[in-house]
């Protein structure tokens, strides 16, 4: 089946919109996505340059220490199902305001001095951001049905910009407020905040559109009154005719696409965790090793913000997949054949493949389904099951090296999942919609 784009009610009614006019100005709802998708990472790139300081303060073992940065990740997988009983239930609008808020409250949560606040903070942190992981491909699926891969290209961009603003400022930040580690990470609960204030509108619009539909549907049973409904909710009457997409746990596709982004998300959290390291015990200065990293981190905003450009202009996919595969398999070649000479080059290809497979998996979701309820559960599917096997990656490539005592084993086998992200890549990339 074809890949459709959803098609918009036409108005013929005269009936006075204020919603429209005064709340769903396209630049209100562009900051308030923008905002929400600098968060989505920032909170959890700030810990990382924290981590050496939080393990002195509370005398945590190295496993223990691993597990701030693995908790998150596990528990987006956890929390990534229950997203679409929520949409459906409470709606779009006031899921993503509560997930940020909740979010707010897990940042400050981590501060607190307890190691339970830490990791019960860490979990927080993680659900809120499922939560928002699965929204936000329905959301723009909804009010972008013909530019949702531009603007799935966008955002994914803006939540690596997030994140390496957070990784950048965390010390600084540190400094300049005295207080340690604990304000250092605390101040990212403004950015929360900042961004609950600016979803408002949403909120708000999305109320009285539900109001404007009683007030519409109570009014005639005719054609014309269908018509006026249309146009006072602008997206709501839509909504209420979606359906789920039927059987999609048994769907070949729906797991192509969620082994596609598990397995690209594997490889970045493992060398997020590892690279640095693997560098310095190459012979790297550790200070040139944490730049070639920072650069990697960089260059991945400019492929989380191209590919999935390129992916809403093609009709298929698969090439575009099996490339940013075939990219990730040589930029993990170069830091086994030449870990030091090559570590920048390396860095540059990594962070190509890394931020486009970002891009492309988001796309996946919004290409592969044919309204926004369908993005938001295979969103929930995909992202359960791509953060559950994210989750393995940095525990487990610890774990070998310290079986082996070298990175050899552990860049094989990470040579050989990228192998299988391009197979899941070409099933994933077919011109199919599910549902």
């Amino acid at each position: 089946m074809a890949v459709t784009r959803a098609q918009q009610p036409v108005a013929t009614t005269s009936l006075p919109l204020p919603v429209r006019t005064r709340l769903a100005h396209p630049a209100l709802l562009l900051t308030g996505i923008l905002l929400v998708a600098l968060n989505m990472r920032a909170c959890l790139a700030a810990v990382s340059p924290m981590v050496g300081e939080i393990q002195r303060t509370f005398g945590l073992s190295a496993t223990a220490s691993g597990l701030i940065t693995t908790v998150p990740v596990l528990f987006q997988g956890v929390g990534a199902p229950l997203t679409p009983r929520l949409t459906r239930r409470f709606g779009t609008e006031r899921v993503v305001l509560g997930a940020v808020l909740v979010l707010g409250a897990g940042v400050l949560l981590r501060v607190l001095p307890s190691v339970a606040a830490l990791y019960a903070g860490c979990v927080v942190i993680g659900v809120a951001i499922a939560v928002l992981n699965v929204s936000m491909p329905g959301l723009v699926k909804r009010e972008f049905p013909d530019r949702a891969a531009a603007m799935t290209g966008v955002y994914s961009t803006t939540m690596l910009v997030g994140a390496t603003m957070a990784a950048g400022l965390s010390v600084p930040l540190e400094h300049a407020l005295g207080g340690g580690w604990q304000a250092s990470l605390g101040t990212w609960s403004l950015l929360a905040l900042i961004a609950a204030v600016a979803w408002l509108p949403q909120v708000l619009r999305s109320r009285q559109e539900r109001a404007a539909v009683a007030a519409v549907t109570g009014l005639s049973a005719g054609p014309a009154a269908g018509r006026a409904t249309g146009r006072a909710t602008g997206h709501t009457a839509g909504r209420a005719a979606e359906k789920p997409i039927e059987g999609i746990w048994r769907s070949p596709m729906a797991w192509q696409i969620s082994l596609f982004m598990g397995i690209s998300s594997l490889l970045v959290y493992t060398l997020v965790a590892w690279m640095p390291t693997i560098l310095a015990d190459h012979g790297m200065d550790r200070g040139e090793a944490g730049l070639v990293f920072a650069f990697s981190n960089l260059v991945q905003v400019a492929g989380a913000f191209l590919v999935p450009l390129l992916a809403g202009r093609m009709t298929r996919q698969r090439g575009l997949a099996v490339a940013m595969a075939g990219l990730n398999g040589l930029g993990i070649a170069l830091l086994l054949i030449a870990p030091v000479s090559g570590a920048w080059v390396s860095a540059t290809i990594l962070g190509v493949a890394q931020g486009g497979s970002l891009g492309l998996g988001l796309a996946f979701i919004v290409l592969r389904t044919g309204s926004a309820a369908g993005a938001a559960q295979l969103g929930g599917m995909s992202q359960a099951v791509g953060y559950l096997v994210a989750a393995a990656g940095p525990v487990g490539a610890g774990a070998l090296h310290q079986l082996t005592g070298g990175w050899t084993a552990t860049l094989v086998l990470m040579l050989v999942l990228a192998t299988v992200v391009g197979a899941a890549g070409w099933g994933a990339g077919r011109n199919r919609t599910l549902g």
